[in-house]
């Protein structure tokens, strides 16, 4: 039996963890300049979408646990860009607020997006065919988490 199954070039998930962490590198110059992450990225395009949400709802928008969230928050929140309260009608809950410094990134991250679309327009896929990939693997991601339900 050759185990064809088990060949590294027959996965599926291989190309996309490789992709997503080659995708993250590219982010790295542009989010150093920053002095975040792309995790913390991650949360703050959350909050600039819509500030005062809960730890639970950032972890279900960025498909992550409660507790790899809330590591990620308390960082954020001792860097001055986000602040952690307790929601007045449930205190199970946590509220998560951007502070004046985290409004002001969104500025300076705002050029970040086409930074990377640049850079990766050099390579051999058009725009068109990286929306393409984008929308299928939403597909996928969505279909993934249906299963999760």
């Amino acid at each position: 039996m050759d185990f064809e199954q088990l060949k590294l070039s027959n996965q599926l998930c291989f190309p996309v963890y490789a992709a997503s962490r080659l995708i993250i590198r590219e982010y790295q110059p542009y989010l150093d300049k920053l002095g975040i992450t792309y995790p913390q990225y991650l949360v703050l395009m959350v909050l600039w979408e819509n500030d005062g949400v809960t730890v639970n709802e950032i972890a279900q928008k960025l498909i992550l646990n409660t507790n790899t969230v809330t590591p990620l928050l308390k960082r954020m929140e001792s860097m001055g860009i986000i602040s952690r309260k307790r929601a007045g009608d449930d205190e199970r809950k946590v509220l998560i607020n951007l502070t004046d410094n985290g409004r002001q990134l969104r500025f300076e991250a705002a050029a970040v997006p086409q930074a990377l679309v640049n850079n990766l327009n050099q390579s051999e896929l058009s725009i068109d065919q990286l929306l393409l990939l984008k929308d299928e693997l939403n597909i996928l991601i969505d279909f993934l988490r249906k299963r999760e339900s």
